[in-house]
């Protein structure tokens, strides 16, 4: 089956993804599927701030945000673009895979309240795959690939080794592809695109891509769930 290359017409395909989910074989499709969280980085932060940015992309914004906002410590998601220009910082530009922007969340949360380190373990488990390369599921494109921007030296040095310790440990069947990479410049999403897996449930892309991810995230990690409240 051809994989489309945007969310238009993935959520075309959806309806046949979940009678392929419905058949078990729902980890062919989509990628690596995990029952069990990952272990925690070795390497984590030591901060008194209250406040700090990290940057992620893996897939369709739409689940990274709607996953991400639903853990304690988290004060802010706001779905967007980087690693291109200004100028192409628009969905359809993005779409067409020539902009070399990544479909990406920034996510603003306290230090106090969960490491990077915890939200680089929730990434890794339950947000996306990290070893596909240049896709997400039915996703594909490099639009689609995994990136970690990091805002901060210390927010490199956790991802790099946090990386290297999963490859060593062999956490996954093939090796990770995620890019650690400096944050250049940040742009907000069309408003449409804001907390969208939120405000339209049963869309039947959010049902198949999404809604597991959400599902993953409250069995893996209890501690750190929380429902979502709307803005």
């Amino acid at each position: 089956m051809a994989m489309p290359t945007n969310k238009g017409s993935a959520a075309i395909l959806a309806l046949a993804f979940l009678l392929v989910a419905a058949m078990g074989v729902r980890t062919m499709l989509f990628g690596q599927s995990r029952t069990e969280k990952l272990p925690a980085p070795a390497v984590d932060e030591q901060t008194t701030t209250h406040s700090e940015t990290a940057v992620f992309a893996g897939g369709c914004f739409w689940g990274v945000q709607t996953t991400f906002e639903r853990i304690k410590g988290v004060t802010a998601t706001t779905a967007g673009y980087s690693g291109g220009s200004k100028e192409t910082a628009n969905y359809g530009a993005v779409s067409s895979e020539s902009t070399g922007h990544a479909e990406s969340v920034k996510v603003v949360f306290d230090p106090a309240r969960i490491s990077y380190g915890t939200l680089l373990r929730v990434f890794f488990s339950v947000v996306h795959d990290p070893t596909q390369l240049n896709r997400q599921g039915p996703d594909v494109g490099t639009s689609y690939r995994s990136i970690i921007f990091y805002t901060t030296p210390q927010q490199q040095k956790i991802a790099s080794a946090y990386i290297a310790q999963l490859d060593a440990a062999h956490a996954f069947p093939r090796k990770i592809v995620t890019q650690v990479v400096p944050l250049i410049a940040f742009y907000d999403a069309e408003d449409y695109h804001q907390d969208y897996a939120e405000k339209n449930p049963d869309n039947p892309y959010i049902q198949v891509c999404d809604i597991p991810k959400v599902k993953a995230l409250k069995q893996q990690f209890p501690e750190l769930f929380q429902e979502y409240t709307k803005k």
